[in-house]
């Protein structure tokens, strides 16, 4: 069963992170707190979405969103920043069920694109994904600024 997370999801959407994060080679990485998501997730002005698998009433995924946008296309699209499966429950279809749960609900917001980022050593999931009609954007590198940099850049 795929769900939209509510509020009291919050420890299990957390927890599935930590899972993540573990499972990528991050243990350590995770600094989002419980109050965090839930100000991301369910605050005054939400910038991110989230929907769970559940098997037999406990959360064993979750996928969590968030929308962007494409100048070129002039219409929104949906970027998936964390899906995750338990390994207990992977062999289910629920990773592939998620997916489809989102391009619907891309399709459904009239977003013109479903983009997400996978690790280069990740070779099952990059075979997953183009299996399910994906391409990888091999011409683009994802760049990012934080901590210092990022304060650096602010006032400079």
């Amino acid at each position: 069963m795929i769900r939209p997370a509510t509020p009291a999801d919050i420890p299990a959407i957390h927890r599935l992170i930590i899972e993540l994060a573990i499972y990528e080679k991050e243990p350590d990485a995770v600094k989002a707190t419980h109050a965090d998501l839930q100000a991301a997730l369910f605050g005054a002005r939400p910038v991110a979405e989230c929907v769970l698998a559940e098997q037999d009433g406990q959360a064993v995924a979750l996928a969590l969103f968030f929308t962007n946008f494409s100048t070129w296309t002039g219409k929104p699209g949906l970027y998936l920043e964390d899906l995750f499966v338990m390994p207990s429950a992977r062999g289910a279809g629920i990773g592939k069920a998620l997916l489809v749960h989102l391009a619907g609900i891309a399709v459904a917001r009239g977003y013109a694109r479903f983009e997400w980022s996978v690790l280069d050593w990740n070779e099952p999931a990059i075979g997953f994904y183009k299996a399910l009609g994906a391409r990888p954007m091999d011409e683009w590198t994802v760049m990012r600024v934080d901590g210092d940099a990022l304060r650096a850049l602010a006032y400079a």
